[in-house]
């Protein structure tokens, strides 16, 4: 059996679960292998008609009223017992903060090796794993032996499970022996997204800005181009670190990691840090000044100039063409 540890948002599925989801429907084609998930947390039935969808047989759920939000050493403890219970081959979980923490949790309790940030898996004696290291600057190849194998998948290395046909997934409950103890580290509250605006992880054009943007209200053409293009505004880290754009709107190995199809990236270097979040975008327009900037030589299409005279031009254009 092939688990897969699930993050949902009252009973919606998040990208990276869907693509945890691919590589366990993958191993679990295995002869005699079926595919099983793990959720949480108000909303959790709700997840049986997606998850069955995705190949999902059967979904557990981690059963316990102090779980209303998301708290690692709790879930991590009530995995760890599930997977005694259950004795899968393989546990997947998701390439964000929280799956890798949870994972990580559970491997300590179960004294199992963890492979982080895997892009590929070659079942075997041992299992064979390429995954990334520093970032996503380098690629490692490893193995990962043991009675369970654990491992989290790097974000958007594998494309969201296609909708399969299926029956009823079966929903059964698991009430793990928590203690009160066991939750001194939770979210004790959450700060709502704007009303209507499309987060970085799921918009498909993010236009990006850097140091050369020179200052908070130069962001002002950013915000119209990716109003008109359907999309949401990224920034570098010296951005945030200048006060100029929140941190919610970083791009990199400390904010968030895209996957657009268009990446316009305004004034920005291309330091590794921001690469390992940008990395996934199909296409990066870079526009800079500065033809030698990594940024430049990463990009699929490039524009040597300044961006507050090139950005008026791409606005005025894609006016027009409306």
């Amino acid at each position: 059996m092939i688990l897969v540890v699930i993050e949902h948002e009252g009973g919606a599925l998040d990208r990276l679960s869907s693509e945890a989801l691919t590589l366990g429907r993958s191993l679990a084609a295995a002869p005699g292998e079926r595919l099983q998930a793990v959720v949480w947390g108000p909303g959790s039935a709700a997840t049986a008609g997606p998850l069955v969808a995705s190949g999902v047989a059967v979904v557990h759920e981690i059963a316990d009223p102090r779980l209303t939000e998301f708290a690692p050493e709790a879930l991590g403890k009530g995995l760890a017992q599930l997977i005694e219970r259950e004795g899968p081959v393989a546990v997947i979980g998701t390439g964000s903060e929280r799956g890798a923490e949870i994972l990580a949790h559970a491997a300590a309790r179960l004294g199992l090796p963890l492979a982080a940030n895997v892009t590929e898996v070659r079942p075997g004696q041992p299992w064979q794993v390429t995954r990334q290291r520093w970032g996503g600057s380098l690629l490692e190849e490893a193995r990962l032996d043991g009675p369970i194998r654990l491992l989290t998948v790097a974000p958007h290395a594998f494309e969201p499970a296609v909708a399969v046909a299926g029956s009823a997934a079966a929903v059964q409950a698991f009430a793990p022996d928590l203690t009160d103890g066991d939750f001194r580290v939770r979210i004790t509250s959450l700060v709502p997204a704007e009303e209507g605006a499309i987060s970085l992880a799921d918009a498909r054009v993010v236009v990006g800005g850097g140091r050369g943007v020179g200052s908070a209200e130069g962001f002002a053409q950013l915000d119209e181009l990716a109003t008109l293009l359907g999309g949401t505004v990224g920034v570098s880290r010296v951005v945030t670190s200048a006060g100029w754009r929140p941190h919610a709107q970083q791009v990199g190995q400390t904010g968030t990691r895209i996957a657009p199809d268009l990446y316009i990236a305004c004034g920005i270097s291309g330091a590794i840090q921001h690469m390992v979040g940008a990395r996934s975008a199909k296409a990066i327009l870079a526009i800079n000044t500065d033809r030698d900037a990594p940024m430049v030589t990463h990009a699929t299409y490039a524009v040597i100039g300044d961006l507050h005279t090139v950005l008026p031009a791409i606005i005025a254009a894609v006016r027009a063409a409306r």
